[in-house]
């Protein structure tokens, strides 16, 4: 059988299923957790022409969070969306 070179964070994930540090989520609580999944389910591709200045704060401030740009602003929109 091959054998499958992990990550670091691929490895601390093993590791703390191993330890029994996850525990099964059922009922209700896996319902949330599949409707928060499909809330942010991507399905459509927009395009928007956006102030050059405003794209690299973005970029800037998504870097430091960690965070992709793309995947930052998706949930700006999101957030949005949700209290129109």
């Amino acid at each position: 059988m091959r054998q499958i070179k992990l990550d670091a964070e691929e490895k601390k994930i093993m590791a703390a299923i191993e330890n029994n540090e996850y525990v099964p989520v059922g009922g209700k609580e896996l319902r949330d957790v599949a409707d928060a999944i499909a809330a942010r389910k991507k399905n459509m591709t927009l395009t928007i022409r956006v102030n050059s200045q405003d794209i690299n704060r973005i970029k800037k401030f998504s870097k430091a969070k960690g965070i992709p740009y793309q995947t930052y602003l998706s949930e700006v929109i999101h957030r949005v969306a949700a209290t129109v």
